[in-house]
């Protein structure tokens, strides 16, 4: 995640294009496909989203005064009308649009996969990336800024650009989880091991 951003060199328009054609390419329930990507380029549009999320009135800390120097932002927003609406279709049926039925809420689990295909092509292109989100209190503010429909929800947000140097994240020092701990083999405790499952698989 990419926090610094050298502002005067912009990102080429073929690579952001690039990263959105990949973003659909990912996979969604139903096919429904219930995402939109609000790309602002310019430095007007970027600060109409900075002013619509900050407060004006606040020293900017050290993270937003990084972020602004972001030369992309792309919101990422979900429609969930869509997915209700594609599952009331007669191969789905249901007919009632509850969005209760949805084990979890797949608008945004869908949009957060299209945005991590945004992340994965900045990479690949030579870019630095960062994905974060909007605070509830500051969403319907950033929608009608940019003339999205209310109904929209801001899953998050891809910043894009060339890294500029920047001190590395102290959230760093926590340290990566190990497969052991967070993958589980059959039965949630009995830790995963890689060596173990092979020569089980070889027995």
């Amino acid at each position: 995640m990419v926090r610094t951003y050298q502002p005067d060199r912009p990102v080429p328009v073929e690579l952001v294009t690039r990263a959105l054609d990949l973003a659909t390419r990912s996979p969604t329930a139903g096919f429904t496909q219930g995402w939109d990507f609000v790309v602002l380029r310019t430095h007007e549009r970027r600060a109409l989203f900075w002013a619509a999320t900050t407060d004006p009135h606040a020293d900017p800390d050290p993270w937003l005064q990084g972020m602004r120097t972001a030369p992309v932002l792309v919101l990422c927003l979900s429609d969930p009308r869509r997915y209700l609406d594609r599952y009331a279709e007669p191969d789905k049926g249901w007919t009632d649009r509850d969005e209760n039925r949805w084990p979890v809420p797949y608008w945004d689990v869908d949009t957060g996969m299209a945005a991590f295909a945004l992340l994965l092509s900045a990479v690949d292109s030579g870019l630095g990336a960062c994905f974060f989100g909007v605070r509830p209190e500051d969403q319907a503010a950033v929608l009608e800024a940019f003339g999205a429909p209310a109904d929209r929800r801001i899953v998050g947000v891809v910043s894009l650009g060339y890294a500029a140097p920047d001190r590395r994240s102290p959230s760093l020092r926590r340290g990566r989880r190990p497969l052991s701990e967070v993958a589980h083999d059959g039965r949630f405790g009995t830790a995963w091991d890689g060596d173990r499952a092979s020569a089980e698989r070889g027995a």
